[in-house]
C-alpha cells in the first residue's frame, strides 16, 4: 500500500535537523525550520488512507518514504507503531526517535533531514516539486 504526496521547495529548506524530517502543507517557511524539507504538500496524514493508516499502526510494519525532485531521489525507511494516529491535516514527521505526536507517520527512521542527500536538497532550496512516496509492508 502507499500514498503518494507532492509539495515544493522553498528558498529556507536546509535540512540540517538530527532528529526529524518534515513535509508541510503550510505556503511558507523560515530559516529555524530546519527539519522541513517541503511546503504546499497536497496531503497530509489525516488525508491517507484508512487502510493504509491501519497498516502503518503495526509494530510489525516496515514504512519507506522515497523522496525524488531535481532528478534526486532519497529513500529512508523506519517502522510503523499502534501509537501512530495520522490525524495532523498539516504536516508529516519523520523521526529517528519512539516520539509520536498527530504528525509522526515514521519512527526510527534510518537518518533524519541531515541526512538527506545534498544535492536533493540544493534541488529543493532552488524550488524544485518534490514526489513522497510512502509505502507500508507488513511481515505476515
Amino acid at each position: 500500500m502507499k500514498e503518494t504526496i507532492r509539495a515544493h521547495g522553498h528558498e529556507h529548506v536546509s535540512a540540517e535537523h538530527a532528529s526529524t524530517f518534515e513535509v508541510t502543507t503550510d505556503d511558507f517557511l523560515t530559516p529555524a525550520g530546519d527539519c522541513i524539507l517541503a511546503i504546499e504538500a497536497d496531503q497530509a496524514p489525516a488525508d491517507f488512507d484508512s487502510e493504509f493508516v491501519a497498516a502503518c499502526q503495526h509494530e510489525d510494519a516496515t514504512i519507506t518514504a522515497t523522496f525524488e525532485a531535481g532528478g534526486y531521489t532519497e529513500r529512508v525507511t523506519g517502522r510503523g507503531d499502534p501509537e501512530l494516529t495520522f490525524q495532523s491535516d498539516r504536516s508529516m514527521v519523520g523521526r529517528t526517535s519512539d516520539y509520536v505526536d498527530d504528525r509522526t507517520f515514521v519512527l526510527g527512521a534510518d537518518f533524519a533531514a541531515e541526512g538527506f542527500d545534498r544535492d536533493l536538497v540544493a534541488a529543493l532550496a532552488d524550488g524544485a516539486e518534490l514526489t513522497v512516496t510512502v509505502e507500508v509492508e507488513r511481515e505476515e
